[in-house]
């Protein structure tokens, strides 16, 4: 039986076919929406790629064991028999594995709620030369981080499939990955409108039309795969680019903020230009690092700001801030208020643009892009601004507080933070 890949594998994923052919990536962030086959593609690749290599294993991973049997377990299946190798492979459900019949190499499904059971996991022969995190957005990046460094050992040419559904939440790792890709990563996004038609069937596009008629910002998200946020963002007016030297160049109003750390918590000092004609802010430098000794973050900032121009810090802090003054650095109490935090808060909300550089400030990025308000659990949001992963956020108002008091900015909208 001959299997041409092109009725497998839609034209959307053409170019991460030869990527995981010829080895430009290590790892696959693969996301869509519905019918994007994100899902057919990667166990497609997989055993394509157990045949091609007798020393390779494969590993499929949910974050919850008991979604294994419909979900991955049944997507192999299906690729296994549209490659037209049913009976070159054995699928057993207790325990649940797919063996490769001429070599014995071996399929594996995990769930990751029992991490004992995966760094215990040993093979015969071979190593475990693919992995794939189905539903990758609900796995923490510790979590990956610590199960690809139990199984990629042994041997080499891993390629790890990351497979999601954006996720509302900008806060989970996948939206960081995506936007700043570490070296090594490849990454993807595909929707239903690349899929040949009859692959996913005629009612499947009149429901995704239908959707799209009644309810647009769901059918962005579901069915394109948009992140269309949770509605609880903060800042929705960031711009994350890259901000050039020769911008930089030319930049005449820029301000220094530190925000100081303690215990796990980081210190943050971030760079930064402001635009006030046209309500602009420009986020191109920052130091991001927990347990950050006095004397290296002076040596640390001193490197950035060679004009010894001041720095405006947490005025909660009076101690360190002396002690980096008697280390030499230019360094300035921030002038805190009455409702200083919401009305900075708002400052920057009312901003045209903050644009931030990711690939010099990806932790900036990170928590501007992923600052939410809390909840309340009836479908609102609570009062106030969350004190929590915003160590960048504090030292941008700090750097920003007399821009703050010359636009006399009124403290507006209380409703959105659930002030009454």
């Amino acid at each position: 039986m001959s299997v041409r890949l092109t009725d497998l594998i839609a034209p959307s994923f053409y170019g991460v076919h030869q990527a995981v052919k010829t080895g430009t990536a290590t790892h696959f962030l693969l996301g869509g929406g519905r019918g994007s086959t994100k899902s057919s593609f990667t166990p497609t690749e997989i055993i394509l790629g157990l045949i091609a290599d007798p020393n390779a294993n494969a590993i499929a991973l949910r974050k919850v064991k008991d979604t294994l049997r419909e979900s991955v377990y049944e997507s192999f299946e299906w690729a296994i028999d549209k490659l037209g190798v049913s009976h070159l492979f054995d699928a057993r459900v207790s325990p649940m594995q797919i063996i490769y019949r001429p070599t014995g190499q071996k399929i594996i499904f995990r769930g990751a709620d029992n991490a004992v059971k995966i760094k215990s996991l040993r093979l015969r022969k071979g190593f475990f030369k693919f992995v794939w995190f189905e539903e990758a957005d609900e796995f923490g990046i510790e979590d990956i981080r610590s199960i690809n460094q139990t199984l990629l050992r042994g041997g080499d040419g891993y390629r790890v499939f990351y497979s999601y559904n954006p996720p509302k939440s900008r806060k989970r790792w996948v939206h960081d990955y995506r936007k700043n890709p570490p070296d090594s990563w490849l990454t993807h996004h595909s929707d239903y409108r690349s899929v040949p038609r009859h692959w996913l069937g005629e009612q499947f596009f009149l429901e995704a039309e239908s959707l799209e008629k009644r309810n647009e910002a769901a059918y962005r998200h579901e069915y394109l795969g948009e992140d269309t946020g949770t509605g609880g963002e903060v800042f929705k007016n960031l711009n994350l680019r890259r901000i050039s030297d020769e911008e930089i160049a030319v930049f005449d109003r820029i301000k220094r903020g530190l925000d100081f750390g303690f215990a796990a918590h980081p210190t943050h000092y971030a760079v930064m230009h402001f635009d006030a004609t046209r309500r602009r802010l420009y986020i191109f430098g920052e130091i991001h690092k927990a347990g950050m000794a006095n004397s290296p973050l002076v040596a640390a900032i001193k490197a950035e700001n060679t004009g010894s121009r001041p720095v405006t810090a947490d005025s909660a802090e009076p101690r360190t801030i002396n002690e980096l003054r008697n280390l030499g650095l230019n360094v300035l109490p921030a002038r805190k208020g009455p409702d200083s935090v919401e009305h900075g808060m708002k400052f920057l909300e009312d901003l045209d643009e903050i644009v931030i550089d990711p690939i010099r400030c990806p932790n900036t990025v990170r928590e501007f892009d992923g600052y939410e308000l809390a909840p309340d659990g009836n479908g609102g949001w609570k009062a106030g601004y969350p004190d929590k992963d915003n160590h960048s956020i504090d030292a941008v108002r700090y750097a920003l507080e007399d821009e703050m008091r010359q636009a006399k900015v009124r403290v507006g909208n209380k409703a959105k933070v659930g002030v009454r």
